[in-house]
């Protein structure tokens, strides 16, 4: 029996292109038609090898969806992804639609689906711009520029193909659950396409549940449910900056609240809910 779920789980970890050492090429995704893709070792989770990183996932849907629905007199204001259940590696499929058209407001949703089930559900609202800078302001703070920052080195705290893609700069440090960091990777989001910054932007923002951890992830697991993200302004350039803060409450539930950064200043927040559990023991 043992040996028989040894073997499952093998095959399981091997649906990312390059689990079972093959070139890995230099994206999150290979595209192999109009809505389905296969993940590669860069965008494998870091709770099971045969999962995929919500990052990149959530990344892959907004760039479906600016591909899909190009808009560029639009801003995108504010996303929730629901995560449903496990995102798997391997093949899987990513559709979008129009749910409330408008000239100044609308809709999209996005579902990410493997194994025949959806694993994440996003909506996405975009606001048309307009020229508000003469009133333009808030209370915001700044992050210390990632060339002033030292390497983060998150390979010490988590496993995984996608925090092994990434690079880290750590702005500050403050004690468990507590901390900011600057995040950036060389890879494209699909192999071969361009991606708009603000899906590159998305493709780091579920990471803040992992830099400034409350408890060891190897001996609690804090999965989120959810990721939701309202910004006032579009990030620029590749760097993406997250000042977290992480809650655990006393019934197995916490949250993290994140401050979202680019070099020039703040651009919105971030917030997690989590479930909290040990590990069993062996």
């Amino acid at each position: 029996m043992a040996d028989s779920l040894t073997t499952t789980a093998t095959a399981i970890a091997t649906e990312h292109i390059g689990a079972a050492g093959e070139t890995i090429p230099d994206a999150y995704y290979i595209r192999l038609d109009d809505t389905r893709f296969h993940s590669t070792l860069h965008s494998q989770g870091a709770w099971n090898a045969h999962e995929q990183h919500m990052a990149s996932a959530s990344g892959l849907l907004i760039h479906a969806v600016q591909q899909n629905h190009p808009r560029p007199e639009m801003a995108l204001s504010q996303v929730t992804f629901e995560i449903l259940g496990i995102i798997p590696g391997g093949e899987i499929e990513v559709t979008t639609e129009v749910v409330r058209p408008g000239r100044t407001i609308e809709l999209i949703e996005a579902t990410l689906s493997g194994n025949g089930r959806p694993a994440i559900r996003a909506l996405v609202w975009r606001l048309l711009t307009g020229d508000t800078s003469e009133v333009a302001g808030g209370d915001g703070g700044q992050l210390k520029p990632p060339a002033e920052c030292a390497p983060y080195e998150m390979e010490s705290v988590w496993d995984g193909g996608f925090i092994a893609s990434t690079e880290f700069r750590l702005a500050e440090r403050r004690g468990p659950g507590s901390g900011a960091a600057w995040i950036r990777t060389p890879y494209a989001i699909v192999d071969g396409e361009e991606s708009e910054p603000i899906a590159r932007f998305m493709g780091h923002v579920d990471t803040a549940n992992g830099i400034a951890v409350r408890q060891s992830p190897r001996e609690y697991m804090f999965p989120n449910l959810d990721l939701t993200v309202h910004l006032f302004r579009q990030p620029e350039g590749e760097w993406t900056g997250m000042d977290t803060r992480v809650h655990f409450g006393a019934s197995g539930v916490g949250m993290t609240a994140t401050d979202l950064y680019d070099e020039r200043g703040l651009v919105g927040k971030a917030a997690q809910i989590l479930t909290v559990r040990k590990f069993p023991e062996p």
